[in-house]
Order: structure tokens, then sequence, then C-alpha cells
């Protein structure tokens, strides 16, 4: 059987760039987000750290960085390993519990996505797409990820983020959008392909969202992991806006992409629809 083999992909390596129209800069504490930068090398760098190698990242001077991580090591955000190098603490992962337990997508989602786990015997995933705000809207990011019995580690970890323009669910959002918006997040992407078969030219993806808003789905073969067949439906909220999308993945040793449209696109569109508003 193959399985889908996981390929690195850089992720963005920082909070959210701060070039947004939509930031008003007499509001934006550069404080609180340079500290918030500290948290985010470890996107990038998903390992134990030092105060030297987090300051080259950043930017930041070193005293800086100590003053930032010494406040989160106290607070429970930055922990220490034995050698004292710095790792996320757990107390981000309260705030992840906050945020799940306060959107009403998720909570929606959860029993729909357990059937559709349990039908389909696949692992399927919620992503939340943002598609009021201009740079956020160039990523999706997983909120609940239900696995099957072979998925690599990073595969099922909520909270992971892709580029919006490359995944199936990302598309699919794409696709609800009016074409100058879709545009725009082309524009201000980074179109690096995420393994060999990633179809990130402009012309490719405007032939992707046509296909799309023809089907009600969005297929995508190979893309983003190596092995991998998955399709994903857009989820919409009362004004049509897209906030996310349902996905199904698969095997392409378990699959021809021929049977898999067949079996599981119309799951997937079903489920979206149950949780459109």
């Amino acid at each position: 059987m193959n399985r889908p083999q996981e390929t690195t992909v850089p992720e963005i390596d920082r909070a959210f760039p701060r070039t947004d129209t939509e930031v008003d800069e007499r509001l934006f504490l550069k404080s609180v987000a340079r500290a918030m930068d500290v948290l985010s090398v470890f996107a990038e760098n998903p390992t134990p750290m030092s105060l030297g190698e987090i300051a080259a990242i950043t930017g930041e001077n070193k005293s800086s960085v100590q003053r930032i991580a010494q406040t989160f090591l106290v607070l429970g955000y930055l922990e220490k390993t034995e050698q004292g190098r710095l790792v996320p603490g757990r107390r981000i992962l309260e705030r992840s519990f906050d945020y799940m337990r306060c959107n009403p997508l998720i909570e929606r989602a959860t029993p729909v996505l357990t059937d559709l786990r349990k039908i389909s015997g696949e692992r399927v995933d919620l992503s939340l797409f943002d598609a009021r705000h201009r740079i956020k809207r160039l990523e999706v990011i997983y909120g609940i990820r239900m696995q099957s019995k072979r998925e690599t580690f990073y595969a099922t970890l909520t909270g992971r983020r892709k580029p919006t323009f490359l995944t199936s669910g990302g598309r699919a959002c794409m696709a609800h959008l009016p074409d100058a918006e879709i545009a725009d997040i082309l524009e201000l992407s980074d179109l690096t392909p995420s393994t060999p078969k990633s179809r990130c030219k402009p012309e490719e993806i405007w032939e992707i969202i046509a296909e799309v808003r023809q089907d009600g789905y969005c297929f995508a073969a190979e893309e983003t992991l190596i092995g991998e067949l998955a399709l994903a439906a857009a989820v919409c909220d009362k004004s049509g806006m897209p906030v996310g999308a349902v996905h199904i993945a698969g095997s392409l040793g378990d699959w021809s992409p021929t049977e898999f449209r067949k079996r599981f696109a119309p799951l997937a569109v079903e489920a979206a629809r149950a949780l459109s508003d």
C-alpha cells in the first residue's frame, strides 16, 4: 500500500505581516507584536531554541528577547528543556481550547465530521478561512482533523496553516469570491509548489477555480502530499461568504482519482451544505 509521504514545506515565518491597510497604527502595539513574533518562531523551527537563535530569527536584540522570553516563561507560554533551551509552553494549548469552544462553526462541525469520518473511513478535516481580511485569507488553518489509520504526524495536527491557493479547501473557498479578490490573493501569495505535482501557475489556478464553480467542490491529486488524494467543499455564511471548507483525504494506493471523486465528492458537498448558514 502506498502511503502519502510528508513533504517539507516552508511555513509563513511570522505573525501576519503588518503591511495590511486594515491596521490602524494608532491602536497597534508594536511591543505586543514583537512578543508574539517570539512565539511565532516555532512555526518554522519546531525544535528547542536558544535566546540567540530566537533573536536572530526575529531580528530583535538578545536583551529584548530575553525579557520577552522570561515573561512568557512566568506565564507558562514558554517552557525550558533540561538543556535550558526554549519550547512552546502547555499554556498555549489552553488558548487553543478556548478558541475551539468559542467558535460556533467548530462546535457545529464536530458531529457532522465525526459521522463523515465513520462513513468515509478516510481522514476528514475542517479548515477555516477569513475572507474579509486581506492578509489572513492568504492561508487556511485547520480547526478539526480526524485521522485515518495511516496518517503522518503533521497531517493530524489542528492549527496547521497552508497557503490558500494550494489546498483543495482554500481553492474551494476562493471559488466563492469575486474574481478581483481571487486575483489579489494570487498577487500577494508566494506561489511556490509543495510537490512536483502542485499546480501553482496563475493560469492553472484560474482553471481550477472555474472547475470548482461548475462542480461545487475542488479535487487535488498529490499537490500537498505525495500519494494523497484530497477534495473539499466550501462552507459559507448567510451572505454567501466562504468561512471554511470540509475536506476528505485518502491514499492513491487505495483509490484511483476517478473512484475517489465519485465516492467522496457528494459526501463532502453534503456536509459543507449542512454546515453553511
